[in-house]
């Protein structure tokens, strides 16, 4: 039986509350509401313990162990902050990889929820962190996730696209297609590998190891082995957060024996061999097809969908608000895509769940503002300053934003009366070339220039012809 150690190495970017800033003082730029200095503390501590210690503990093994695997899923902010705030700890990553026994798994590069957003951004961010692995680690990888394993059949096609092998996602019991978490499948429509998360076996070491109320506290890695090896199937897949490994779990439950003595363990049972994920799903064969369409999206988080991210009425009023705002700053470029992108963190939404129960301890846990609630105010006042922010750059470079701007379609300038639609001012131009019989009477009644002041910003068409002189000769 193959064992599958997947390890997702990711940390945010927290914004600073606004509630408080005397008045007239609030930022208007948002690169100063990421609070820097305490994000820079909980990093230099995560590094510390986890990032730096336990790595040594792995790569260790990896030294001592010839036959031990694992593979690691790195956003790419992650790699950013190590760069610039933990340089140790991303020397031993490099060192783990250079092993040749550490698979790099592909994400979106911001840990991000931009697949409830747009598909063209995920795979753009996806090749962000591609090039950003191969830069780091000179690793090109084969295997690709979502953030948080969400998944459904676009998803595995879109990353079939993308030339990747294997993806991964959730093992869930009603899953059509489902024969077990512990074997290899191939996604619903398109040729990729799935691997499944056993998420009992995950969350025993990710929840339960120092939960002293559990009947099978404590947990020993000889114990554990004993689990692996008892289990059906072809393969394990064991994923979880790599902070599980000296900050979810503090270093006195005993989580850095039981992560040092593991491959020991393992090693004593002829049954199970280690295994990076694109070595598990191409050693197994699959056992069948999972299909899961778009409506039955699933995930690891809570109750395995997507409320973790999307569950209450804010939470998707803020992805409707970050979705608008892509479309401007996607037509801007540069620094102020990338500024949205960092807005597109899924942290920032996980922390507006208002859970109850376990998922509610695991969101207050996290949560750097003590409250769903403030935690919605907070972002809402990000967004806030992101839009008007971005429309104080667009005055800026007004040519050059109504020369790359497409609307989506809620946004589209269409008239019943005349059938007439455009998401662009290139589309405008060219209804007023080929169709000024129909058009007139829009530019006529005012409908034209209200759609361009209240969509793409630009007042008048009379003005943005005068403007935008390489735009105007188009016409």
């Amino acid at each position: 039986m193959d064992i599958v150690l997947y390890f997702v190495l990711h940390q945010p970017l927290r914004i600073r509350p606004i509630i408080g800033y005397p008045l007239g003082a609030t930022p208007s730029n948002p690169y100063e509401l990421f609070n820097w200095d305490l994000n820079q503390v909980i990093f230099r501590r995560i590094s510390e313990k986890v990032y730096t210690r336990a790595s040594k503990i792995l790569l260790d093994n990896l030294k001592m162990f010839k036959d031990f695997k694992i593979t690691l899923s790195i956003s790419g902010l992650a790699i950013e902050l190590m760069e610039k705030w933990a340089p140790e700890a991303l020397r031993i990553l490099q060192d783990m990889v250079e092993t040749e026994r550490v698979e790099l798994c592909a994400q979106t590069y911001y840990h991000s929820v931009t697949w409830l957003i747009d598909s063209e951004e995920f795979i753009e961010q996806i090749r962000e962190h591609i090039a950003k692995i191969r830069e780091v680690f000179g690793y090109i990888p084969k295997s690709a996730e979502n953030t948080e394993f969400i998944y459904n059949n676009d998803v595995a096609c879109t990353l079939a696209k993308l030339g990747f092998k294997t993806t991964v996602t959730e093992g869930i019991d009603w899953i059509k297609g489902f024969k077990g978490s512990n074997y290899v499948y191939e996604a619903y429509g398109c040729n990729i590998r799935v691997l499944l998360r056993n998420y009992r076996l995950s969350d025993d070491l990710a929840f339960r190891f120092n939960l002293r109320t559990w009947d099978q506290y404590p947990l020993t890695a000889d114990k554990y082995a004993s689990w692996l090896e008892s289990s059906p199937g072809d393969v394990i897949l064991i994923a979880l957060d790599y902070e599980t490994f000296g900050e979810h779990q503090p270093p006195e439950s005993g989580i850095y024996e039981f992560l040092q003595w593991l491959p020991r363990e393992v090693s004593k049972r002829s049954r199970l061999k280690f295994a990076t994920l694109y070595e598990a799903a191409l050693n197994n064969k699959p056992v069948g097809i999972i299909d899961i369409p778009p409506w039955s999206t699933i995930s690891w988080a809570d109750e395995r969908d997507l409320s973790a991210w999307a569950g209450n009425e804010i939470q998707r009023i803020h992805l409707d608000m970050l979705k608008l705002l892509y479309y401007y700053a996607k037509a801007l470029g540069g620094e102020y895509l990338r500024l949205w992108r960092l807005y597109s963190v899924s942290d920032h939404f996980y922390y507006q769940a208002t859970k109850t129960g376990p998922a509610g301890e695991v969101h207050s846990y996290f949560n750097p503002y003590g409250s769903p609630y403030k935690a919605q105010i907070v972002y809402q006042q990000a967004l806030l300053i992101l839009s008007e922010y971005l429309k104080s750059r667009i005055k800026g470079e007004e040519c050059k934003f109504l020369e790359n701007f497409k609307a989506p379609p809620e946004l589209c300038f269409y008239s019943l009366k005349t059938g007439v639609r455009a998401c662009s001012f290139k589309e405008l131009l060219e209804l007023i070339n080929e169709h000024r019989d129909l058009i007139e009477y829009h530019i006529r009644e005012g409908h034209i220039d209200k759609w361009l002041r209240d969509v793409l910003l630009a007042g008048s068409l009379e003005e943005a012809l005068s403007k935008c002189s390489q735009s105007s000769s188009k016409a």
